[in-house]
């Protein structure tokens, strides 16, 4: 390499890092750099193996088509039994990407399962040095909030790569990460074809108000995995955003008496609940509904609730900052953050 090659290259480094250190607010959160098209982004797959070849050709082109330069990891297409290569490799590619100066954020390409596994395997003070986008959805709540726990960076409950990238969830990801907007986060308008009122995009009010914190959450049976550990979020005075799929409605009561139990839903300042897909009684003599579930364990908080939120296993679904303040207001069901995620 010549030296004046060497010489910009440690200038860019720098640079980052003044970047990087300017983004840092006063509570101890960190920003990552908006992300920008031409942008380089790493393609990691820290949960499921992709079984065939054409989703990853799609995610690729997706990420493509969104203005991106494209990275894959090195293990992304990967597999050993159900996940995208060994605990170690699937880690080591998370390391690299954030390594990697070329690669500006860092983006899953599927859920499914197994970012447990390796969640105390990640560098958290690299990440700390070389903070970046980051973000994936369902399995992937437990990096996203663990990133976050332990670094103080602001991550993203957002699409995978391989989700479908429909213009509400590209125009919202776009406003959160790439436009740098202290957005308001609020379902798709959706206007009743043939019949008298929408059946779609409902918003249910549990209990009204409005509360302002930190937005942390995520899947619900993910999340209540971490409890105990030092990868749970900080729920005290925290927005805490909820969904979940394909779980027995006892199931979800379960996972909610966890979060109870370890006194999180006593500290939060409001809860949004997303979708609860398929969460269904399943066989057996008799089962809760959702609702009188989520009337049990919400409405004695004496906080705002409300329910219905883009956010979970759905095709148009909001990108959701882990870390980033906001307030919630349960009558409107809207999230409206009070500065950019992202610097």
């Amino acid at each position: 390499m010549d030296t004046t090659r060497r010489q910009l290259l440690h200038f860019s480094a720098a640079a980052s890092g003044l970047l990087a250190a300017s983004a840092r607010a006063g509570n101890g959160t960190l920003l990552a750099p908006r992300l920008r098209a031409g942008d380089t982004i790493g393609l990691v797959s820290p949960a499921n193996a992709t079984f065939e070849r054409e989703p990853l050709k799609i995610a690729v082109e997706s990420l493509q088509a969104l203005g991106f330069k494209v990275k894959p990891g090195q293990h992304v297409a990967a597999r050993r039994g159900p996940f995208a290569g060994t605990d170690a490799q699937r880690a080591a590619d998370i390391n690299a990407m954030f390594a990697d100066d070329s690669v500006a954020g860092i983006l899953a390409m599927t859920g499914g399962s197994g970012c447990n596994r390796i969640v105390d395997q990640l560098d958290y003070d690299l990440i700390r040095r070389k903070p970046k986008f980051f973000g994936g959805f369902s399995d992937l709540t437990s990096l996203v909030n663990a990133i976050h726990r332990q670094t103080g960076l602001v991550a993203f409950h957002c699409p995978v790569a391989v989700s479908e990238w429909n213009d509400y969830s590209v125009q919202s990801f776009k406003a959160i990460a790439m436009n740098a907007e202290a957005a308001v986060l609020r379902n798709p308008a959706v206007k009743p074809v043939d019949d008298l009122v929408a059946r779609e995009e409902r918003i249910t009010t549990i209990r009204p108000g409005r509360a302002q914190g930190r937005l942390v959450g995520g899947n619900l049976t993910v999340l209540a995995s971490l409890a105990g550990t030092p990868y749970f979020p900080d729920c005290r005075g925290a927005l805490l955003f909820l969904e979940d799929i394909n779980e027995y409605i006892y199931r979800v009561d379960r996972c909610l008496s966890t979060l109870r139990l370890t006194g999180a839903l006593g500290q939060v300042g409001g809860v949004v609940l997303g979708r609860f897909t398929k969460c269904e009684p399943g066989e057996g003599y008799g089962s809760l509904t959702l609702d009188e579930v989520f009337d049990d364990y919400f409405l004695p908080l004496n906080v705002p609730v409300f329910r219905g939120a883009a956010i979970g296993h759905i095709k148009r679904k909001l990108t959701v900052p882990v870390g980033a303040a906001a307030e919630m207001d349960a009558e409107a069901g809207t999230i409206r953050l009070l500065a950019p995620a992202v610097a």
